[in-house]
């Protein structure tokens, strides 16, 4: 098994080893995967903070060693809070354009080690770390304030299939990064994300943090968004917008019809 790390601003994960295949998701600066397949110019990666497989371009790769890999899974991993923010390569003497989420894995003292590489960065970094279980009920209600706080900052961010960042985003990958900004980890697809957290029955006992999934004619889970309160919801559909929410659905007051049913609501923090 060989190993690597996210060391450019974004990297695309494509569906099948070409240019011209699907962006299924994106891989941000500083996130892990492993390599488990090799075909051409290209591989196959399984990222470590979602599970999820894709193929990149292996010009685009920086492996690293198992000691190295498992010494920065382990480690505390706050993540940039600056919509865009450089940061400083200091063995290369170079700069890299960072993305709000972006990972700092082993961050001590504004530095980041990577082998044999220096990073320096000074801008606004997450208190949160990530973890399985990190939140008490004590704290709950504050965290959903910041959540919503900083979903804002992603209002008007053009959609994008597999996107994960301001400059393009899809309505998984939304509510995916909100929520990392916090610390916790969710899946990549909404499909996915609807597995994770407990029910909540009905909208009237909804908090803000929680997550709304919407379904197609079939049945299957299509759509995802973020509760602001029990009337409003922050979503990705063309763009990162706020829309009226119902026990019917997304409504959307411009076109004056709902754009999307809604199937179940999902807490991940707090019971």
């Amino acid at each position: 098994m060989e190993y690597g790390i996210c060391l450019h601003s974004v990297i695309p994960v494509r569906a099948e080893p070409s240019h011209k295949s699907e962006m299924v998701t994106q891989v941000l600066f500083g996130e892990l995967y492993q390599v488990t397949e090799y075909e051409d110019s290209w591989c196959k990666i399984k990222t470590t903070f979602d599970d999820y497989e894709g193929w990149i371009n292996q010009g685009q790769t920086n492996l690293i060693s198992e000691d190295e890999f498992i010494r920065l899974s382990r480690a505390e991993t706050p993540v940039t809070l600056d919509l865009v923010q450089l940061l400083s390569h200091e063995t290369e003497r170079s700069m890299i354009p960072l993305v709000i989420g972006s990972s700092l894995p082993a961050f001590h003292e504004s530095r980041i080690c990577v082998g044999n590489d220096l990073f320096f960065y000074d801008g606004l970094v997450s208190e949160a770390f990530l973890s399985e279980e990190k939140y008490s009920d004590d704290n709950c209600e504050r965290i959903r304030r910041q959540m919503v706080s900083e979903a804002m900052l992603y209002l008007n961010s053009p959609y994008l299939w597999g996107g994960r960042t301001p400059f393009g985003i899809d309505c998984s990958g939304f509510v995916q990064m909100v929520y990392k900004l916090q610390g916790i980890k969710l899946l990549r697809d909404a499909s996915q994300q609807a597995s994770q957290g407990d029910v909540v029955s009905l909208l009237a006992e909804a908090e803000q943090g929680d997550l709304a999934f919407f379904d197609d004619s079939e049945g299957n889970i299509t759509h995802v968004g973020m509760l602001i309160d029990r009337q409003r919801i922050i979503h990705c559909s063309g763009q990162v917008k706020i829309d009226i929410l119902d026990h019917e659905g997304i409504y959307h007051a411009k076109e004056q019809k709902y754009t999307h049913k809604l199937r179940l609501i999902k807490r991940i923090i707090g019971n």
